[in-house]
């Protein structure tokens, strides 16, 4: 196979010595609105992205550099980052390498071209990712680092852009100024993906509305997604007419052109505070990456086609004809700039790289930040709850005092906001969030779209401005449909920024099984499998009220002082449950106790009822009512001194304190409400096997491989009080005979 590279290399060399240089069209330097030193300046971000392009291909050759997917071709959005300030928040396609650089100028003694190819070769002084991956990324740059995004950037970018007059509404201190603009930018075939179709819906319904939303959606569209084409006007047609998204476009090839068009873009979208789709036109050069065989798919004429169209040769048209460069001019710039990427080069690859587990995992958890106690009165709590503080001398559902515990965190801070379908005047499907939009406005508990996606981008989004977000997903089931938000964009970003960039939030969602008359799997889903295995996000599943309002409390506390991404599990079954044993005994309600008096449970904390020996049960949730139930029956019919420890946090798994309160015990029955496989269950098989010696005789209960159904079976695929007392009764029996042969 020919190397592409280097013939579009020696092709622009011949081409500009020649004076062989493609027609631009738009030629007019004044009326593009740069000045000459500003067009020389943007090709020069252009050179140098195109000759990092060429090392980076060189540099995995030779087992030095692992990142090849390149910006050739798209060097035009250089003129974009012209044409933006430099506090506008940009989150970038990775083919946007030029206008990083570009970006870069707007901050004096700022090193891209160092601080690249430390990327490039995993140099422990990256200072973005710390070498754990090629990101475009800087905090000092305003741009948050995206991995080889495809689309699932967007919906947080449109979160971004809604914090920015939120803020102003809420008069709470930002990061970025009132005036700024949020920039995403993206490839053609990312068009089609559902996430970005979700963010541009979100955009279009929310400017509709007229609430202010200034976000640039920026579409580079070289043509091709990988090897399936995009049809011709696909772009065009498909986002011309969006409802409250302006269209522009631009010839990328041509920086003028592009500049021009950028600038009309900001000005519009500055003033007007409503979102623009700028379409340039590009092409892809060298293949999607550099394992990428293009020749496979494309015809050699095809791929000449393509390059004939490089826009550094239209750039260096540009340039000649209005006087501002000469060819050999350009040609010293190009090869003194060749000769630059390359020197430099060979120092990133003699620095530091990272040898260890340990050192690769430092930033999955972020840096902890100093909050200032909140100054909360007892009068602006009164004012708040009104009659509801007489309410709270009586015992109530969980689902009563999660409302008043959200209620007291948004008075403590006036940062939070609660977001998500449904939550505002209706009070959401289960009433937790009611009062919550007649206490604190629209403006801190945001009715959302139908739109999980969107939901969740928000949250993320805000928090890059300094707004903590409590983002409701109404049912497990529906996490599903926007998981890569939790999964690729917020439990990454941390990790792929070495702790520059956080994004702080609590993540409610009403989950697991045992609704009776409502749902089906739909509305029931007892599979939390993805959630665990996302690093650094923690999971914590409360089994009753006054669990719930401290559990609640500790992860506020984590999400605001330690900008941790917390997903805070609620048992909808739970939510409205009042009795334990009998109608009426109102045994599984509890008291609200204000924020003065909390007894807090901190990350890790265990709960357990009884200190016996006999039997421990290990479970959570539903499991933890289910087994509490069968207490009274384990302990007066059969006689077993056992012990139920409520695991409270389901990641991370507080391995030490579960461990001490098993190890007592004879024999460990695990009730686990989530499906045999894939459940929790297996992992505390493990961790018992492996850590306790000797182990106690063991046996797990968990939920069939099944989805939940519906009517008066809606219960039978889960483990029940009668199988709790069953396998515990047979476990105890087992053991004791055990015991007695030998």
């Amino acid at each position: 196979m020919q190397d592409r590279p280097e013939i579009v290399h020696e092709n622009f060399l011949k081409r500009v010595a020649a004076g062989d240089l493609p027609d631009p069209g738009f030629a007019d330097l004044a009326a593009s609105g740069l000045t000459p030193e500003q067009a020389v300046e943007i090709f020069e971000s252009q050179l140098m992205s195109r000759h990092l392009d060429f090392v980076s291909r060189k540099l995995q050759a030779r087992g030095e550099g692992f990142y090849t997917i390149g910006s050739s071709g798209h060097e035009g959005n250089a003129a974009i980052a012209a044409a933006f300030r430099l506090d506008d928040m940009a989150f970038l396609h990775y083919r946007d390498a030029a206008f990083f650089i570009q970006r870069s100028k707007q901050l004096p003694g700022f090193t891209p071209l160092w601080d690249m190819l430390l990327s490039f070769t995993t140099a422990a002084e990256d200072p973005i990712s710390g070498g754990r991956h090629k990101v475009l990324g800087s905090k000092e740059l305003f741009i948050p680092p995206q991995t080889s995004t495809i689309a699932s950037h967007p919906p947080k970018a449109v979160g971004a852009a809604y914090s920015i007059g939120l803020n102003r509404r809420l008069k709470n201190e930002g990061v970025l100024p009132d005036d700024a603009v949020i920039l995403c930018s993206f490839g053609d075939a990312s068009v089609n993906h559902s996430t970005a179709q979700g963010a541009f819906n979100t955009a279009g319904w929310t400017s509709y509305q007229n609430v202010p939303l200034p976000i640039v959606f920026i579409c580079e569209d070289n043509g091709i997604g990988i090897s399936t084409a995009t049809p011709g006007g696909w772009i065009a047609a498909s986002m011309k007419d969006r409802p409250g998204i302006k269209y522009f476009s631009c010839d990328g090839l041509n920086i003028f052109d592009t500049y021009r068009a950028a600038r009309e873009v900001e000005n519009y979208v500055r003033k007007t505070r409503k979102p623009a789709f700028l379409h340039m036109n590009c092409v892809r050069l060298f293949g999607h990456a550099g394992a990428d065989a293009q020749h496979v798919y494309l015809t050699p004429e095809c791929i000449e086609e393509t390059e004939s169209h490089d826009p550094l040769l239209y750039s260096a048209r540009l340039l000649i004809d209005n006087g501002v460069l000469t060819a050999q001019q350009v040609l010293d710039l190009y090869n003194t700039m060749g000769e630059r990427v390359a020197r430099v080069a060979e120092e990133a690859i003699k620095r530091p790289k990272m040898k260890t587990a340990a050192e690769v995992m430092a930033s999955i958890i972020p840096p902890k930040k100093e909050i200032a106690p909140p100054a909360t009165t007892q009068a602006d709590r009164e004012n708040i709850f009104g009659d509801d503080i007489a309410a709270m001398k009586a015992p109530q559902t969980m689902a009563k005092l999660l409302s008043w515990a959200l209620a007291d965190a948004m008075l403590d801070n006036p940062n939070v906001v609660c977001a998500g379908e449904d939550i505002g005047p209706k009070g959401g499907v289960y009433a937790v969030t009611q009062k919550l939009w007649q206490r604190f406005g629209s403006h801190r508990v945001i009715n959302t779209l139908l739109d999980e996606q969107s939901i969740l981008g928000l949250a993320i989004g805000l928090a890059h401005n300094n707004i903590v977000a409590i983002p409701e997903i109404q049912f497990l089931a529906y996490l599903h449909n926007a998981e890569d938000q939790v999964r690729g964009e917020a439990a990454t970003l941390s990790f792929f920024s070495s702790g520059k960039y956080t994004n702080p939030m609590v993540i409610r969602i009403a989950g697991l099984g045992y609704q009776r008359g409502f749902g089906g799997h739909f509305h029931n889903d007892n599979s939390i499998a993805v959630l665990r295995d996302i690093p650094g996000v923690i999971i914590a599943c409360p089994s009753n009220g006054a669990d719930a309002v401290e559990m609640l409390r500790e992860c506020m506390r984590l999400a605001r002082e330690e900008q941790r991404v917390v997903v805070f599990l609620e048992p909808i079954a739970l939510y409205a449950m009042r009795d334990l044993f009998a109608p009426k005994d109102g045994l599984w309600m509890s008291y609200y106790e204000p924020p003065a008096n909390a007894k807090p449970i901190r990350l890790g904390d265990i709960g357990q009822y009884g200190d016996g020996k006999d039997l421990c049960i290990l479970t959570y949730a539903n499991g933890y009512y289910l087994s509490r139930q069968a207490v009274k029956e384990l302990e007066e019919k059969h006689g077993i001194k056992l012990r139920i420890v409520d695991l409270r946090w389901l990641a991370p798994l507080s391995e030490e304190k579960i461990l001490a309160a098993v190890a007592p015990c004879k024999n460990l029955l695990i009730v686990d409400e989530c499906r045999t496989t894939g459940s929790l269950s297996e992992t505390l098989m493990s961790m018992v096997q492996e850590k306790l010696s000797p182990p106690p005789n063991t046996r797990r209960l968990a939920a069939e491989d099944s989805f939940i159904p519906l009517g008066r079976v809606a219960t039978v695929t889960m483990p029940s009080k009668d199988q709790i007392v069953e396998a515990a009764v047979e476990l105890v029996k087992a053991q004791s005979k055990t015991r007695k042969t030998a």
